[in-house]
Formats: structure tokens, sequence, C-alpha cells
């Protein structure tokens, strides 16, 4: 061990530069930041990348989110390939940042959600961490998930805690929703504790459609959506979902909310524009997430967003209308951007922050979100 090493290694793990991966339930790509966190002061990111996947990747994480012939070879290579496109990620964030990997204490990556199924004891993100490792000299910490499932809980949201550090406040409450594959809630309260859940489908469904019938991996600036008209019979359908009814903790993906759901709610509806099917989408995210504010989090006053949905003007326009319908007047919508934070830094940011909370030996997880026996340190370490 080199002496820069030694003084690496001396200090203090809740001080110094992080890297977060994130790639969601979307599967088009994966944001990275570099961070520096520091004891008693707010996250500092230095520099930010995202890397898109190629088709043919995209195609693989699709193929595994369903039981499928030579699995475990299939999904051996995807993980190379995710390790490999997270590698470019990080080099763009060294690059950017004027960083040297000695600089960089470790990396929080995320991995890809192919099968999420906590009632079944089990959840799974495929990545390859140890080539990661390889390929960065940097060490990489994973597998956030399963020790909290293992512990009895959803595994999942786990940035609840990340969100209650940087975006809470002690004058009124808040929630931080993510737009992300799947719709998620964190309730900030003025006081008492911290709940978050998953709400339901948000960009999967949307996404799903617009590759349908577009030809386009999403429904840029939500064009094609405004194009249509929410039909309340079809959303009926939709909203028509036992999940929608189950009380928190509770997580989901697209285990369930999946192109055979989608076709399944379809039938008797195949008359309809596909605009107008994007339309209604659009309204079952909104209207999910807003009963759900409504339910649980009664005096909100602000709703925050973050995700790919965030840059959705019609989406987040439908939110805020929906708000307003279930009761929730005077919640004003807006982005995380209000709070400081880009949309699109909150979920790599929150993966860097638990692989800092991982290597200080400290919980990342919050019991009160998902249902687990305590908070318990998340996260495999992959020395480089």
């Amino acid at each position: 061990m080199g002496l820069r090493d030694a003084r690496k290694e001396s200090a203090n793990p809740a001080d110094g530069v992080y890297f977060g991966l994130m790639s969601g339930t979307s599967m088009d790509g994966v944001d990275g930041v570099a961070v520096r966190f520091e004891q008693g002061k707010r996250p500092v990111v230095l520099a930010e990348a995202f890397v898109a996947f190629a088709h043919n990747l995209r195609e693989a994480l699709f193929s595994l989110q369903q039981p499928g012939e030579n699995e475990i070879e299939r999904e051996a290579l995807a993980g190379n390939a995710l390790a490999a496109r997270y590698a470019v990620c990080c080099h763009e964030l060294l690059r950017a940042g004027n960083l040297a990997a000695d600089d960089v204490r470790a990396i929080g990556a995320h991995g890809q959600t192919v099968r999420h199924r906590p009632e079944k004891g089990y959840t799974v993100q495929i990545q390859n961490p140890a080539l990661l490792a390889e390929l960065t000299h940097i060490d990489v910490i994973a597998d956030f998930r399963r020790r909290d499932v293992a512990s009895g809980g959803q595994g999942a949201p786990l940035v609840p805690a990340f969100h209650a550090t940087v975006f809470g406040s002690g004058e009124d409450t808040r929630v931080v929703c993510n737009l992300g594959g799947i719709s998620n809630i964190t309730i900030l309260p003025a006081t008492g504790e911290v709940r978050g859940f998953d709400c339901g489908p948000a960009n999967a469904l949307l996404d799903l459609w617009a590759e349908r019938h577009l030809g386009k991996p999403y429904d840029d600036n939500g064009h094609f959506s405004a194009s249509g008209a929410v039909r309340q019979p079809l959303l009926d359908a939709l909203l028509d979902e036992p999940y929608f009814a189950q009380q928190p903790p509770k997580s989901t993906g697209r285990d369930l909310f999946n192109a055979p759901w989608l076709d399944a709610k379809l039938k008797g509806f195949e008359a309809l524009a596909p605009a107008d099917v994007q339309a209604t989408l659009v309204a079952l995210t909104a209207v999910s997430v807003a009963r759900e504010i409504e339910r649980h989090a009664a005096d909100c006053r602000a709703v925050y967003v973050c995700g790919g949905g965030a840059r959705n003007p019609v989406l987040m326009a439908a939110l805020q209308s929906a708000l307003e319908t279930v009761g929730a007047n005077g919640v004003q919508v807006a982005t995380t951007d209000a709070l400081g934070v880009p949309p699109h830094q909150v979920e790599p940011l929150a993966f860097a922050w638990l692989a800092m909370r991982c290597l200080a030996r400290e919980p990342g997880n919050l019991a009160s979100v998902t249902g687990a026996a305590g908070e318990r340190v998340l996260g495999a370490i992959y020395p480089r």
C-alpha cells in the first residue's frame, strides 16, 4: 500500500469524493455524478455524466424481465456489458471533474433491476462490480437492496434516507416524488417519521407505448400524450389493480407493470387512438401518485419531482391537476431544482451517499419505509 493509499484508507469515510451510478427501470442509460461529501455540509456535485445504452443491451435487459431460456448466461453477459458502460461513465466523470482514480473513495453502482420479488425474499440487480473495479481501479460498492430484503424489508425504495438528509425541512411537510420507470414518493414530515413507497407505473408504460407507436424510446416533452385525450373508462380499468389499494410498505416494478399487464388492460379498448392511450397512461401515473399523497401526506404543502418524468411538462401539469382533483388543494408541484438539486442528479447522488454510508458502516435504509426489521448497513464492497 502506497503513502497516498494509506492516507486514503485512514481518512473518515464520511468525507471524500464518491461516484454514484444509477440505471433505472427506463433502461435508457446510466446517470452518474461525482460528489464530495463532508460531514455537516451539503454534498457538492463536482461532475455529471450520462452514457446511453446501445439498442442490443436494452433489448437484452428487457428480455431478462421475464423468464426465458439460458437466463444465467444472458444475465452474466448483460452484467459484463453494463460494467463496460458504467466504466465509460466513470471515466467521463474523472475527465469532467479533473479527477484521478486515487481521488475517488468508491463508486456506488446500483445495477439494473431485472426481478424484484420481495414477497418471495429476493431482488436482483445485475451488473459485474468486480469487472467495474478492474476497469476503473476504484473500489465499487454494489448490491444495496438484498440486505434490506434479508431483514424482511421491501428493498425499495432506498432513496428516502438520502431525501431526508438533503431535502428535509423542520418547517413543513414535503413530498419528494421520483417519476422514473416506476413512481415513488418520500414523505418528509416537519416532525415525525419519514415514510416512502412505490406508487405505480410511470415512464415504464409511457416509454413502452411511445416506442410501440412512435418508434422512439420516449415521448419527447409529452407531445404524443398532449395530442390525445384522457379516456375515463380506460383510466378506470387501469386503476382497477390491487397494488394501488395496498398499504405501505410496498414496492413494485416491471414484474407487474409491463407489456402483458398493459395489453390485458387494453382489451375492449382497441378502437382508441394511440395518442388517447398515451394521454390516459399519463393520467394513470398522475392519479396514482396524487391519491397516495392525499391518503398518506394530507398536510403536504409542496411536491418536488425528480427522475425522467420531471422533464415531461404534460406529466407535471397532470400531477398538479390530479392533486387538485383529489382534494389536495394548495399543493404546489415543482422539480427538485427548487431545492438545489437537478432532477436527473437525485438518484445517482443517493447511491453515492449509500456507498459513503457503507464504507462508514452506517445504515442506509429506513425501516419505516421498507418494513425491514431495523436499520442495516447496505452494500457489498469490491476492492479495486
